[in-house]
C-alpha cells in the first residue's frame, strides 16, 4: 500500500492503528467494571463446543454433569510466577495460599525457609527495605551490555581471543538485533511526534469550523461536516481515516506510552534496575533479596492469570474461574521487560519446597543466559511430583525452529515429563481458531486453550478483556487444578498425560497460521500446531482420569 497524498503524516503511524499495536500495549494498563465488557465474552473459556457451540474447556458441562453431587478429595495449590497479584481482589477471596507457619508482619523467618514474612509468598523483584522493580530491559539488551566492553573494537575474527568465538557471535548477534529494534522504536517515535503536530492541526481546523471546543470534538461532528473549503474536506476525510483505523485519544496514549516505555527501559542500555537488590545473577545461592511484597507495583498481569485459575464461581460476582477447591500461592518474579533465570529458579524452587501442586508461568523470552539454573529447578519440580504449565509466547512464531525460553528441553537435551506448553485459541470452530498472535510448534507446543478475548480480573476489583497465550496457559493450570483436586492420586506425569490425551482434535480443519504483521494469510492444518492438534478439555480430561485411577493403563486408550 502507498501513503495517499493528501496523507499529513508519515504511513507508518497508521499502520500500527491497523494493526492493532495500541489496543495490545494498553489492553492491560487499565481495566474497568465488569458492566463495561460485553458480556459474549464473559465466561466463555467454561463453555462447551456443542452445547454452546463456543469452543471453550467445557468446564461448566463437567460440573454440571459429572462433578455434581460430587466432592474433591484435595486442595490444589497453584502457583502463579508473574508479575504480582492482588491478593485481595473481591473474586479471589478466600482463594489465595497461606502459609500458616509465618507469622505476617513480625519480620521474622519463622519457619526457616530463608524468606522473611513470606505469608503469601514471595517478591523476588524487591529489597526488604521495600524497593520494588517495576521495569526491566530486555535479556539481550543485558548481554549486548556484558559483552560490548569485550567484543565492540573488534573488527574481524582474527582478533578474538582464543576460545571465544562461540561468545563473540552471540555478541554480533544482539547487537544486531539491538540496532535494529533501537532504530525502528526510534523511527516510529518520531512519527509518533509527527503525527501529533498533525492531529493537533486537523482537530484545531475543524473544531473552529465547527466552533466548537477542540477537546469536545467527536467522530459524530467530524462526520456531519459539510464544507466547500478544501482544507476542511481534506481534513475531514484525514480524520475519519484514522478514526477507523481505531484512533482515539486514549489509543494515542497509550501508543506513545508504549514506545517510551521501550525506549527509557526495555532498550535502554544504560539502565539497570537490579543494582538495588545487589545480588550475584549466576550464584542462585545469593538469595539474601526481595521481599513479603507480592503484589507489586504491577499486579495486572498476574491479577488476570490468576482469576481464570481460580475467580470464585456462581457468587454473582465478577468471573467464573475453572478450579474451586484451590488456593493461588503469587510468587512476583517477572518485570515489565525481561525476567532474570536466577529468580525463576528460585520462584520454582519456591512452589515446589512450599507445597504448590502446579506452577502457571506466563512469562518467555528468547535468550537464557542461566538457563542452567532454570533446568535445575525444573527437573527438582519434576522429582517432587509437581505440574508445570507454560505459555508458548506471543510472537506467532513455530518455537519447533525459534528457541522460546523457559523450556521443558534441558541444555543437554533431555525433556522434562511435567511440562505442558499452551498455544492459544479462539472462541469459534473457524479459520480463526489459533490465536493471530500465538507461537505454535507441533513437537514444542502441547496443547492450545482459550486466550482471544479472555474476560479476567484486574486489580482494586476491577475487570479486563486480554488476549494471549499469558491467559491459555491458566485455562490449562485451572483445568489441572480441577482435575486433580478429585483425582490427587494421579502424578503430575499421569495428570499431564490425562490433559493432552484428552484434547478436543480436529484434524481437518484448516486455519490462518498465526502472523502478527503480514496482510496475507497462509492456512494450515489446526492439528498440525501442537503435538496434541488440539484442544484443551475439562470434561474429557476427567472422564478419562476416572479410566486412569481405576486401570493406569487406561490412558493409552485415546
Amino acid at each position: 500500500m502507498k501513503t495517499k497524498k493528501n496523507c499529513l503524516i508519515p504511513f507508518g503511524i497508521s499502520c500500527l492503528f491497523m494493526i492493532g499495536v495500541v489496543t495490545t500495549a494498553s489492553a492491560q494498563d487499565e481495566g474497568v467494571p465488569l458492566d463495561k465488557i460485553d458480556k459474549k465474552y464473559l465466561n466463555w473459556y467454561n463453555q462447551d463446543a456443542k452445547l454452546d457451540q463456543i469452543q471453550g474447556a467445557s468446564v461448566n458441562q463437567a460440573y454440571q454433569q459429572l462433578l455434581k453431587g460430587k466432592q474433591p478429595k484435595k486442595k490444589v495449590v497453584v502457583a502463579v510466577i508473574d508479575s504480582g497479584v492482588d491478593i485481595f481482589h473481591e473474586d479471589l477471596k478466600g482463594r489465595i495460599w497461606t502459609n500458616k507457619k509465618e507469622i505476617a508482619g513480625n519480620g521474622q523467618d519463622d519457619d526457616k525457609n530463608g524468606y522473611v514474612d513470606d505469608v503469601h509468598g514471595w517478591g523476588f523483584l524487591g529489597t526488604a527495605t521495600g524497593e520494588d522493580i517495576e521495569f526491566e530491559t530486555y535479556e539481550y539488551v543485558r548481554i549486548l551490555r556484558d559483552l560490548s566492553p569485550k567484543y565492540a573494537n573488534i573488527k574481524s575474527n582474527s582478533e578474538v581471543p582464543a576460545g571465544k568465538m562461540n561468545e563473540y557471535k552471540l555478541y554480533q548477534e544482539v547487537k544486531k538485533k539491538y540496532d535494529k529494534e533501537l532504530a525502528e522504536y526510534v523511527k516510529t517515535q518520531e512519527n509518533i511526534i509527527a503525527f501529533e503536530k498533525s492531529l493537533n492541526y486537523v482537530e484545531t481546523l475543524l473544531a473552529q469550523h465547527l466552533k466548537k471546543e477542540k477537546h469536545a470534538l467527536t467522530k459524530e461532528d467530524v462526520a456531519g461536516i459539510s464544507s466547500s473549503d478544501e482544507n476542511v474536506t481534506r481534513a475531514k476525510a484525514w480524520l475519519l481515516e484514522k478514526y477507523d483505523l481505531g484512533l482515539s485519544q486514549e489509543a494515542l496514549k497509550g501508543m506513545k506510552e508504549h514506545y517510551k516505555r521501550f525506549l527509557e527501559y526495555h532498550l535502554n542500555l544504560d539502565f539497570t534496575p537490579r543494582k538495588a537488590l545487589a545480588d550475584n545473577v549466576e550464584d542462585i545461592n545469593d538469595r539474601g533479596y526481595g521481599n513479603s511484597n507480592v503484589k507489586g507495583p504491577r499486579p495486572n498481569h498476574g491479577t488476570p492469570v490468576s482469576g481464570i485459575i481460580a475467580g470464585i464461581r456462581n457468587n454473582n460476582i465478577g468471573i467464573d474461574g475453572i478450579a474451586e477447591n484451590v488456593e493461588i500461592m503469587a510468587l512476583r518474579a517477572v518485570p515489565s521487560g525481561d525476567e532474570y533465570d536466577k529468580d525463576i529458579a528460585l520462584a520454582i524452587r519456591y512452589a515446589v519446597d512450599n507445597g504448590a501442586n502446579i506452577i502457571n508461568m506466563s512469562f518467555g523470552k528468547t535468550y537464557s543466559p542461566q538457563k542452567q539454573l532454570v533446568d535445575e529447578a525444573i527437573k527438582y519440580a519434576q522429582e517432587h511430583n509437581v505440574l508445570m504449565v507454560h505459555s508458548a509466547g506471543n510472537d506467532a512464531t513455530n518455537i519447533d525452529e525459534e528457541m522460546h525460553y523457559p523450556s521443558k528441553t534441558t541444555l543437554v537435551g533431555e525433556k522434562v515429563n511435567n511440562w505442558i506448553e499452551v498455544g492459544a485459541s479462539s472462541m469459534l470452530l473457524d479459520e480463526n481458531l489459533a490465536g493471530k498472535f500465538s507461537n505454535y510448534g507441533q513437537k514444542t507446543v502441547d496443547i492450545f486453550a482459550p486466550g482471544v478475548d479472555v474476560v479476567s480480573l484486574f486489580p482494586e476489583n476491577q475487570y479486563v478483556k486480554v488476549d494471549g497465550t499469558s491467559f491459555s496457559g491458566p485455562v490449562v493450570s485451572g483445568v489441572a487444578a480441577l482435575v486433580w483436586s478429585y483425582y490427587p492420586e494421579l502424578t503430575a506425569a499421569q495428570l499431564k498425560d490425562v490433559l493432552l490425551k484428552s484434547a478436543t482434535v480436529h484434524s481437518n480443519l484448516k486455519v490462518n497460521l498465526p502472523n502478527r504483521t503480514s496482510d496475507k494469510k497462509k492456512k494450515a492444518k489446526f492439528s498440525s500446531l501442537s503435538a496434541t492438534g488440539g484442544l484443551v478439555n475439562a470434561y474429557q480430561a476427567l472422564e478419562l482420569a476416572e479410566k486412569v485411577v481405576k486401570d493406569p493403563s487406561a490412558s493409552a486408550i485415546r
